[in-house]
Parts: C-alpha cells; sequence; structure tokens
C-alpha cells in the first residue's frame, strides 16, 4: 500500500517506519525542513526511542520510507493517510485545534478517491465527525462514506517504547461507517503485529469498537482514570502523612486484592497525556466533578511538594534550592507538563535562589527554559526537591549536593539511609524526628 503520514514526531515518526517495515511504500509529511532532512538520511532526529535508529536506516536504505515538507507529494493516490498532529489546550483546559486545523484543510487539498483517513491524535468526543469530516468534504469535494473513509484510531503508546506498546496493547478503531471501520481493520491489520495476552476477554488485534465516539471515549476513559487515580492516591498521602501513617504500605496493603489498583503519589503529574486528555474530557462534559477535581489536586502538588519543604527546612528566602530533574519523568528527554515548571515557581515565590539539574539535559537546553543550571558536585547547596526519579539519582549522596541540609523526594526513590546527616522527607511518609524538633540525624524520615 501507498501510505502517508502527517506529522513526524515522537509518536509520528515511529508509525511511519512501522507501517515500512511492513513492507508498505511510507512518505512522511512534516512541516519541520530540518527534521524532514535528517529522517531522509536515515538518522532519528530525536534520542530515546528503543530501535528507531536501527529500523530508520533501514526503511530509509531500502526505499520504503521518505519524508517531505510537501502534502501533494504524499497525499494523492495515497491508500491511507494517518494524521498525528499534536493537539493542545489553553489556560482554561479548551482544545486549541490551531495546528490540526491547518492540517486537515492541507489534506483535504490533496485528498482522492479511495483514501482511509485514520486520526491518532487523542480528541474530545465528537471531533472526527462533526469537526473533521465536514472540514474533509469541503476541501476536498468528495464524500465521506462513499468517496473516502474516515476513522479514529487513537494511539496508545509511551515514548521510549513505541514498538513494544504497538505489539502489546490491542489497536483501537471507530468508523462513521462499517465500510469505514472494515478498511480500517483490514490496514492496521497489515501493518501491526499483536502479541497473545492471556489477560485479555478476546484476542489481542484490531478492536472496532463501533464509532468513532466510542474510540474517542476510549482514550480519554483510559487515560482521565490515571490521572484521577493518581489524585486520589495524592490525597491519601497527604492524609496519611498527617497522621503519621507510610501511605506506600498502605497501598501496598490494599493492591493485594484484586479489586483495589491504587496508584503512586508523587510530586507531579506530567507528560503529553495524563494532565492533559482529562482537560479534553472536561470540554465534552463539564458537570464532571470528580475528573475536575482529580486534575486540580494533581496540578496543585508541586505547591504542595514545595511547603513540605520550608516546613522542614524553615524560611526558604535567600537559601539555595536544587530542583532535581527538569524531565515530566525519570529516563525521558521530554518537559511537557513537567512539575519543574511550577516546582521552581513555587519556589521562588518563597524567595529561594533555584537551580534545576537533569541528566537528561545539557546546561544549554536548561537555560533554554529559563533555568539556572546546576552542575553536580558543585555547591554550596541548602536544600534540594527530587521531581524526576532518574535512574541516576537513586545513586546520590550528599556530596552530589555539598552543604545539603534537607532533601524531599518527590518520588519515593531515595535510600535515605546514604544521606546521613541531612533531613529527608518523602511524600505520603510519617512526619520525621526533624520536623518535630528533635532530629540527631541519619537515616530516619
Amino acid at each position: 500500500m501507498k501510505v502517508a503520514v502527517v506529522a513526524l514526531g515522537k509518536i509520528g515518526l515511529p508509525l511511519a517506519v512501522q507501517f515500512a517495515s511492513a513492507g508498505h511504500e511510507v512518505t512522511g509529511v512534516d512541516v519541520n525542513e530540518r527534521l524532514v532532512d535528517v529522517v531522509n538520511t536515515g538518522r532519528e532526529p530525536f534520542p530515546g526511542e528503543a530501535r528507531l535508529q536501527e529500523k530508520l536506516a533501514h526503511v530509509v536504505k531500502n526505499g520504503n520510507l521518505c519524508a517531505t515538507t510537501q502534502y501533494a507529494e504524499a497525499i494523492p493516490q495515497a491508500d491511507a493517510v494517518v494524521l498525528v498532529v499534536p493537539l493542545f489546550v489553553d489556560e482554561e483546559a479548551r482544545p486549541d485545534f490551531e495546528w490540526m486545523d491547518v492540517a486537515t484543510k492541507e489534506l483535504a487539498r490533496h485528498l482522492t478517491s479511495g483514501t482511509l483517513v485514520s486520526y491518532e491524535t487523542t480528541l474530545p468526543v465528537g471531533t472526527t465527525r462533526n469537526r473533521w469530516k465536514p472540514m474533509l468534504e469541503e476541501g476536498s469535494g468528495l464524500k465521506e462514506g462513499k468517496d473516502f473513509h474516515l476513522v479514529f484510531s487513537p494511539e496508545r503508546v509511551l515514548t521510549g517504547r513505541v514498538f513494544e506498546d504497538l505489539r502489546k496493547y490491542p489497536k483501537l478503531i471507530g468508523g462513521l461507517s462499517q465500510a469505514g471501520a472494515d478498511a480500517a481493520r483490514a490496514f492496521y491489520e497489515s501493518v501491526l503485529e499483536f502479541d497473545e495476552r492471556e489477560d485479555l476477554a478476546r484476542p489481542n488485534g484490531v478492536w472496532d469498537l463501533g464509532s468513532a465516539e466510542a474510540s474517542e471515549l476510549a482514550k480519554l476513559a483510559e487515560t482521565t482514570y490515571r490521572d484521577v487515580n493518581i489524585g486520589l492516591a495524592n490525597q491519601f498521602a497527604r492524609f496519611a502523612a498527617e497522621q503519621n501513617i507510610d501511605i506506600y504500605k498502605v497501598i501496598e496493603a490494599s493492591n493485594s486484592q484484586p479489586y483495589s489498583h491504587i496508584h503512586r503519589p508523587g510530586i507531579a503529574v506530567g507528560g503529553h497525556c495524563i494532565p492533559v486528555y482529562p482537560r479534553l474530557y472536561l470540554w465534552n462534559d463539564p458537570a464532571a466533578t470528580i475528573v475536575r477535581s482529580a486534575r486540580e489536586a494533581n496540578a496543585g502538588m508541586p505547591d504542595y511538594t514545595v511547603g513540605l519543604l520550608e516546613g522542614v527546612h524553615g524560611d526558604l528566602e535567600g537559601q539555595h534550592v536544587v530542583v532535581m530533574g527538569a524531565a515530566y519523568r525519570g529516563g525521558v528527554k521530554e518537559t511537557a507538563f513537567s512539575g519543574v515548571f511550577a516546582a521552581v515557581t513555587s519556589l521562588e515565590s518563597r524567595g529561594a535562589n533555584v537551580t534545576v539539574h537533569d541528566p537528561m539535559y545539557t546546561d544549554e537546553e536548561l537555560a533554554g527554559y529559563g533555568f539556572a543550571p546546576y552542575a553536580r558536585g558543585t555547591g554550596p547547596v541548602d536544600a534540594a526537591v527530587l521531581q524526576a526519579d532518574h535512574a541516576e539519582y537513586k545513586d546520590w549522596t550528599p556530596a552530589d549536593l555539598p552543604g545539603i541540609r534537607t532533601l524531599i523526594d518527590g518520588r519515593s526513590i531515595v535510600d535515605a539511609s546514604a544521606w546521613d546527616g541531612v533531613m529527608v522527607r518523602t511524600i505520603g511518609r510519617p512526619m520525621d524526628k526533624a520536623a518535630a524538633g528533635d532530629w540527631t540525624g541519619g537515616s530516619e524520615r
């Protein structure tokens, strides 16, 4: 088949490579000329995606994948077009469709009969039918369901392990007609292979949910569930600490039976998905009080964590505080909705002198975000807040933060016994001797 993938970002490019690896002729479209040039040389434009470099080099060399900035070179006569253009939300949680609108209108200008169009970008319920269908029909002069088919099939992968996740999770599809759904099933079954999973109620593979709306809601539901669950875990953690209870022991005990699946609390919920998609759900369902409350609870965790530091360390005015981790989660070089931004703002509002360290970023990259970078082992440091659970931080000791007196572990990964003489406080763990005015040093929390 001839396949076009619109937007070659951290999801779109691996998808294009996956389709090309299945033997199809794939053209990727992106507005970023530099990215297009890099892809056409067979080099990955961003690091960290498992097996991407190896697979990309192979499909570019054998001619199954090329990239372009021109829709006219990719869309006409395509059997399938997969669109993964980002959708953003504004400060009031309203979807900003600007980038997707531009891409859809350009796609429509070059759309030809017989093409399957699949949107994989997570969308509010009803967007495929009520926004993309009329836009594509108007711009192309073609009729959906007759001249072309339109479906929604959400991406369900995490950056860093896209190829693994494509095999692991069912591929959800929802069409505007049964013929469209059948076309989507045939396409995705030709480009994907699935692991056997005995834990699923039906065989792993392409699952037709019956409508585009059901497919849209499925993606919003699975991600919103995680945000709500984490919000509940954070509420439990705050209460447990006040009651001198270790929430991690409580969670372990609760999850020992099959009806409880409490997630882990932490300083922040970041990334492109979990902080964003509940807002897309709320756009359709503003009366969803549970979803709104969880989102507010999670958004308030960076400031709560800084409050823990202030309560243990004392006045932060003029104190040098290092935020450990700019990334939104460990092992990923990505700052989308990272807790680092709110943590730095909260610290600075209390008068602290804030620097940021992250092993995945250069000093220049950190400065580009407006942060003062911190070099490991340089000092003096008064306190630190661990924001991202990078594996490297598990091995840090006070020597890496000379002079440190207080460390707030926002991800529960620190071995407090390695921090002799430092007050270590972890979200969701009991108040310790230092906070009670009886600190004598050592490894207690």
